[in-house]
């Protein structure tokens, strides 16, 4: 086998990795895209055209999350699709495990759950402050 052909067949571990990989991608775009309001739900060809894909193997690809229970297709446009409630749970851990370097809190800032954030410990220094008045 040449080192630039792929291989005829792909082995059932590549083939279970390349599933999580694109069930990861495409629940991640969707939690994102529906975060943001962008859509709550999206058509194959759009999906493709955001995570760079045909829009062929989007709609296989999608299909295959439909079966798992991952997506719907909508009541009235059954050419769009939205998360079920455990695609909503695995897109949001995903996205999380993702961009959890990105939205931790920096050197000397406290995390959301911080009493300093009570509105009746204002101008109290927080020690993530390093002795400073903490307002939020």
């Amino acid at each position: 086998m040449s080192a630039d052909r792929p291989p005829e067949r792909l082995t059932a571990q590549a083939i279970a990795s390349e599933r999580l990989f694109w069930r990861s991608e495409i629940l991640q775009a969707m939690y994102w895209m529906d975060g943001e309001g962008i859509a709550s739900a999206v058509s194959p060809p759009r999906l493709a055209e955001f995570l760079d894909t045909t829009p062929d193997a989007m709609v296989t690809l999608v299909g295959q999350l439909v079966r798992d229970g991952y997506l719907r297709p909508l009541d009235d446009d059954p050419g769009r699709f939205t998360m079920t409630e455990q695609g909503r749970r695995e897109g949001a851990r995903s996205f999380g495990d993702e961009f959890a370097e990105l939205t931790r809190p920096a050197h000397s800032e406290c995390g959301p759950g911080c009493w300093c954030r009570d509105p009746k410990y204002a101008g109290v220094a927080c020690p993530s402050d390093q002795g400073a008045a903490h307002g939020h």
